[in-house]
């Protein structure tokens, strides 16, 4: 029986966790996309605990999703150096590195975000 995309999705981004994993040195950098927001989220997987998190609703930005999310990106990389964090673990979430996804790595690299 076919797996649904939502299903596949999270198959794949089990796969992807078992993998990566974030400290307080350097976070996870998790990516949610809805069909209406995208979110972004620093986590510290040892302790359990969710350093900072931005959201498309939250940014100033409208227009198109892509630039919506390169402005999440920006967000999330400017809340990081206020927590003295410089370098991330990049987590996408079991989505493709492609439009929303690639384009809030690209806004948190610009903004100054290594991984």
């Amino acid at each position: 029986m076919a797996l649904s995309k939502e299903n596949s999705r999270k198959r794949i981004h089990l796969r992807i966790r078992k993998k990566i994993n974030g400290t307080a040195e350097k976070p996870r950098l998790a990516v949610y996309r809805s069909n209406k927001a995208i979110y972004a989220q620093l986590i510290d997987d040892v302790k359990g605990n969710t350093i900072a998190a931005a959201s498309s609703t939250e940014c100033d930005v409208t227009g198109p999703k892509v630039e919506q999310a390169k402005a999440v990106g920006k967000l999330i990389a400017e809340k990081a150096t206020s927590n003295n964090i410089t370098s991330v673990v990049f987590d996408r979430g079991g989505y493709l590195y492609h439009g929303r996804v690639k384009a809030l790595a690209e806004g948190a690299r610009e903004a100054g975000l290594a991984f």
